[in-house]
């Protein structure tokens, strides 16, 4: 069944002695923003995060398969919306009339229906085998930690070397040296939007959409990694309005989610440390707020 309604969502999650999200152009250091320490990840990383999921769970097949994954070849991917026609023949194509009669909408619609992530977040597929382009219904912006973080960094060793070369340089003392960065603890929020005029573009459901709430409420617990520490969701509040043009500005909704410091605590390490204020009395005329668990 295709959306009827707009959706608004504030997304809370947490790091424990990980890095959430390193930077590679700054030796993996986790992202920050450099002019206030407030830490962030980038839309991408928890986008990530949610096809690994979805991946997973539906055991990539359609209508769930994962178009954007760890070795894929994105060609490959867009020839299948071709059933037929040589490889080469749609690389010397005029990328709008192909034999057999497909189209490239056609081929837009067959990858829509396949992918999940193709139809949730849109893709760039017009490069080398034409697909289109999608502008998917479902957008994350950066997430941002309530307060300033700090990236500890931290020596490691490992007892053991890669090759006999370097084992002979060290006179068979084959410890090597490495470095980690974590963030004690960081609160991070992110906000996010779905539009139900592109859902019926892309034919995203209302159970996709379940299964991307899902997919919020437990990404973390399936992507656990020693850089990580420990990730967690502590909250999805989701503001669902009646109309689908929306009945309130998002901003004004996502100011009702306010997570603070507990009084008496300057330097936070846990949840605990932090009251969530929830204004959900006097909600504008339309509106709904559904809290997901977590």
């Amino acid at each position: 069944m295709s959306l009827t309604n707009r959706y608004d969502f504030v997304l809370l999650f947490d790091v424990k002695d990980g890095n959430p999200n390193g930077d590679p152009d700054a030796g993996n250091l986790p992202r920050m923003d450099a002019e206030t320490g407030h830490g962030l990840m980038t839309d991408v990383s928890l986008k990530r995060k949610v096809r690994n999921f979805v991946g997973m769970s539906k055991g990539e097949q359609p209508p769930f398969e994962i178009y954007v994954k760890e070795k894929a070849i994105l060609n490959n991917q867009n020839k299948r919306a071709y059933v037929g026609i040589d490889r080469e023949d749609l690389l010397a194509g005029d990328n709008k009339k192909r034999k057999g009669g497909d189209t490239v909408d056609d081929a837009r619609q067959w990858m829509c229906r396949n992918f999940f992530d193709v139809r949730t977040f849109g893709a760039v597929m017009s490069t080398g085998i034409n697909c289109g382009q999608v502008r998917g219904p479902v957008q994350l912006t950066f997430a941002r930690s309530i307060d300033p973080i700090i990236a500890q960094e931290h020596s490691i060793t490992r007892m053991a070397v890669t090759t006999e070369a370097e084992a002979e340089k060290q006179d068979g003392d084959n410890r090597t040296m490495g470095r980690k960065h974590t963030v004690p603890y960081g609160l991070y929020m992110a906000h996010g939007f779905v539009s139900s005029f592109l859902a019926k573009q892309t034919g995203f459901s209302e159970d996709d959409l379940e299964l991307l709430w899902q997919a919020f409420s437990q990404m973390f617990e399936h992507d656990r990694s020693a850089a990580r520490g420990e990730m967690t969701t502590r909250g999805l509040y989701v503001f669902k309005h009646e109309s689908e043009l929306g009945n309130a500005p998002a901003h004004a909704l996502f100011e009702r989610i306010q997570p603070k410091l507990r009084e008496g605590v300057n330097v936070p390490r846990s949840f605990g440390d932090y009251d969530v204020a929830i204004q959900d009395s006097d909600m504008p005329a339309g509106v709904k707020l559904l809290r997901k668990s977590c």
